[in-house]
Order: structure tokens, then C-alpha cells, then sequence
């Protein structure tokens, strides 16, 4: 069973948030979820949703297809931060310069399923 999970327009840089994503990277999806809870970061909210949207979805997957659905088997495979569209703004400088401000902005996406013996395991 995978699911898979997305978000866009993040305000947040995208090196900001891979610094996050790597830590859960692979990672058991519960596991990665309690991890994210107590990251001092401010993107770790926006990844623990996003996490926690892709085993709801799993969730519904299963559900609809009329399997067993276990959250604590699934894992991250795959977790990406792509750069999203940077929104440019002017800050005022002195003698009537301006200098440009960026506001960058990320779009994340998650993967999370279960591993391949767990699923054979479950069909005996």
C-alpha cells in the first residue's frame, strides 16, 4: 500500500526545510511524526502535517480497497522540498536606493508505504 501527500506554497525556504525532512527521511512513519512534534524548527509543523496527511490517505486507501490497514507499519520512502515561486519585494535604502527582498517559497512532497515483507506477511 502507498500513499502519497503534498503541500505547496510553503513560506519557507527550501533549504530551511530539507534541513527537517532529512532528519525523518526513511524513517517509520509514527516515529517520524513524534520527531517532528518537538523540532524547535518552525517548518517541522508544516512536515509533521504533511506526514500525518499521507497515513490518512494511506488510511482511506486501505479502507477503500478493503485491506488491513496498520500505521505503524508504514515508512517513508520518499520525501522531497522543491523550490516553489520566489515573490520579490522592494525595501526602501538610503539616498533613494532600493534594495530587493525575496520571499522564497517551497512545495513539499511524501511518499509513505509499507515495506514489501510486511505486506506478504499480512496476506498469510
Amino acid at each position: 500500500m502507498e500513499a502519497k501527500a503534498q503541500t505547496r506554497y510553503v513560506r519557507v525556504t527550501a533549504q530551511k526545510a530539507r534541513r527537517v525532512v532529512d532528519l525523518v527521511r526513511g524513517k517509520n512513519a509514527v516515529e517520524a511524526i513524534s520527531t517532528l512534534k518537538f523540532q524547535p524548527q518552525a517548518v517541522a509543523e508544516d512536515v509533521r502535517k504533511l506526514v500525518a496527511s499521507a497515513v490518512a490517505n494511506a488510511r482511506v486507501k486501505a479502507e477503500a480497497a478493503g485491506e488491513r490497514f496498520d500505521e505503524s507499519e508504514l515508512v517513508i520512502t520518499a520525501i522531497t522540498v522543491d523550490e516553489g515561486p520566489t515573490m520579490k519585494r522592494i525595501r526602501p535604502r538610503a539616498q533613494g536606493r532600493a534594495n530587493r527582498i525575496l520571499k522564497r517559497t517551497s512545495h513539499m512532497s511524501v511518499t509513505v508505504a509499507t515495506p514489501e515483507g510486511a505486506v506478504k506477511e499480512g496476506a498469510k
